[in-house]
């Protein structure tokens, strides 16, 4: 489904847009379940990640909902995502992240899960769904096209040149080779700029929030053959590399 162009794009600037990707009704959706769990789960949303100063997020999202469940096996972002990592991938993790209103700290610079390419090649990549307007002016993700190649990830207070915004209205779609240089900016609006981060790594590599402890058994039973592939319920490498480590440091938007 990915044309020639779009494909040459994501791998020479380390980021491909899709914008309309969502209709207003998902997008409406998605919202409305984003913050019901915000209200259900208060001071300990996002615990089973991190909590940040300046946004509110929701980690292991897989396990609190039908449309979330859906949404990792998105046809579109799944071609993208080969496209980067090849075909042996997983989801990592599915999380929330919400700029606050009037968060003037900018995230730093980053690569996903700390991670630089290896011998393999590239093993992290993430879809990024705008579920409010980014704009210049409410914490819209910044990123430096072509970083993904540099094969070292920023130093802290990083500013380097070529630095960009991504802005696009609700509803559109972002997939990110992970090794590129990003981050959130700063939001200086009165409203919050909530984003899904739909987040895979290499088959080999450990998942940034392990699935398969996370998420309930009788979500486990009700996925479809892929769902349960996405989530790696049935690797045994999954198994190993949990046992080893998890693979949750490092920032995401």
């Amino acid at each position: 489904m990915l044309s020639d162009s779009a494909r040459q794009q994501l791998e020479e600037q380390g980021f491909l847009i899709l914008p309309g990707f969502l209709s207003a009704d998902e997008v409406a959706g998605f919202n409305e379940r984003v913050e019901q769990l915000f209200a259900e789960e208060g001071d300990q949303a996002g615990s089973e990640f991190k909590n940040e100063p300046g946004a509110r997020r929701i980690a292991n999202a897989v396990d609190k909902g039908g449309i979330f469940e859906k949404v990792i096996e998105t046809p579109e972002v799944l071609e993208g995502i080969e496209a980067v990592l090849g075909p042996d991938f997983k989801l990592s993790s599915l999380n929330v992240r919400s700029a606050s209103p009037h968060n003037k700290t900018a995230q730093p610079l980053h690569v996903d899960s700390g991670a630089l390419p290896d011998k393999d090649g590239y093993s992290v990549c993430n879809s990024v769904w705008m579920l409010d307007d980014f704009t210049e002016h409410n914490g819209a993700l910044r990123v430096v096209p072509g970083s993904h190649r540099w094969g070292r990830a920023p130093e802290p207070g990083a500013k380097p040149e070529g630095e960009i915004l991504v802005t696009g209205k609700a509803g559109t779609v972002v997939i990110m080779n992970s090794h590129l240089w990003h981050g959130g900016s700063e939001n200086f609006t009165d409203h919050q700029r909530r984003a899904m981060h739909v987040y895979y790594t290499r088959g080999d590599k450990p998942q940034q929030q392990y699935q398969k402890r996370l998420v309930r058994p009788e979500v486990q039973a009700r996925l479809s053959p892929l769902g349960r592939k996405l989530l790696a319920l049935d690797d045994p490498r999954n198994d190993e590399l949990s046992a080893r480590g998890s693979g949750a440091s490092g920032f995401m938007k």
